[in-house]
């Protein structure tokens, strides 16, 4: 945790303040427990949804220990309890946890832990703790920033599950009062800030667009493993439009003008 190295400018990872500025750990500190207490408070919310989906005590608090990827969760309980097949809310559950392993490559690439605590930050590498660490300026910032969040969320998320769980008897109708709707919109408020292409705007309306026009006529969960179409189609449709733009701008010659 005493190194300083720098992140390499092409990678990606630098935020604003550029390679050469060292970011103090307290500041890192600061960002990191804002984000682990803001989004580890909603799992109150999980706690109750699950509770109120008909899941036991013991399997809503495992799901959170082991699991602990929020999106998921959220998207697990509630195909069960708008009636679907369980391996089809698993199937979409699982889809939706796949993108912690595309984050895990970058990261393990940032953090260059040792080898025999990998398996263990694993479980920490979601959506929260990738947003804090990838701006970092320096390794030892980005380790700051991934370590604290991490512990920070995972110990929350669990207690306010447990509370959320043991508290949804006293809340009656647990439909009543919308807590569903609480991890969607921590996980739209994350992602919104990073749609910053119009390339990645389209893709997630499209998304949006799939999963409300099949909700009516598939199971709970499927429209969610099919919004993963939007994005190899919008890929698509941008390579298409874009390379005949390139050939114009590299290799052709506009209208009424010579080489």
């Amino acid at each position: 945790m005493a190194e300083q190295t720098a992140l390499p400018q092409s990678s990606g990872a630098l935020g604003a303040q550029g390679a050469d500025t060292e970011k103090p750990d307290g500041a890192v500190v600061r960002d990191a427990l804002g984000v682990g207490i803001a989004v580890g408070l909603s799992g109150f919310a999980f706690g109750v949804t699950s509770a109120g989906s008909g899941l036991s005590l013991l399997q809503t608090c495992a799901l959170s220990l082991l699991v602990f990827t929020g999106a998921s969760q959220f998207a697990l309980v509630g195909a069960i309890a708008a009636g679907g097949n369980p391996c089809t809310a698993a199937a979409g559950a699982f889809f939706l946890g796949v993108r912690n392993a595309f984050y895990g490559l970058r990261l393990s690439q940032l953090l260059a832990l040792p080898r025999f605590v990998r398996p263990l930050a694993a479980h920490w590498v979601i959506d929260e703790t990738t947003a804090v660490t990838l701006p970092q300026p320096t390794r030892r910032a980005a380790r700051i920033g991934f370590t604290v969040t991490g512990l920070t969320l995972y110990v929350l998320w669990n207690l306010t599950t447990l509370g959320g769980a043991l508290g949804a008897k006293a809340l009656g109708d647990t439909d009543a009062w919308g807590l569903d709707a609480a991890g969607p919109a921590v996980f739209l408020a994350l992602l919104a800030p990073m749609l910053k292409s119009a390339t990645e705007r389209v893709t997630a309306a499209l998304a949006v667009l799939l999963v409300l026009g099949l909700l009516p006529v598939l199971p709970a969960g499927a429209p969610v493993l099919v919004s993963a179409l939007a994005a190899p189609v919008v890929l698509f449709l941008n390579g298409r439009g874009g390379s005949g733009s390139d050939r114009t701008a590299t290799g052709g010659t506009a209208p009424g003008e010579g080489r």
